[in-house]
């Protein structure tokens, strides 16, 4: 599936990014997942989840939350598939 070349919906997905301090085609995909999540499959749609997800973003971040030792934290977390995964005996 080619990517969305929209303006609008690429400057939300950098903004989400930056506020996330991931990559652009990481907050894509978290905006692609969520949106396929509540089933929404047309562009508008996609913006929406994407300005909804930038706000909780910014709300995480202005109430103090976003702390960058436990966001490194959380993105240290094995997942539970992995936990047992070892790259050396």
């Amino acid at each position: 599936m080619p990517a969305i070349q929209d303006h609008d919906y690429l400057r939300l997905c950098a903004e989400l990014a930056t506020e996330l301090g991931i990559s652009q085609s990481s907050a894509r995909r978290r905006v692609e997942l969520a949106a396929s999540k509540i089933g929404a499959k047309d562009l508008m749609s996609r913006k929406e989840v994407a300005t909804t997800l930038l706000a909780d973003a910014q709300n995480e971040r202005s109430q103090g939350d976003h702390d960058q030792g436990q966001v490194l934290d959380r993105l240290l977390e094995a997942e539970p598939l992995d936990e047992k995964f070892m790259l050396e005996d």
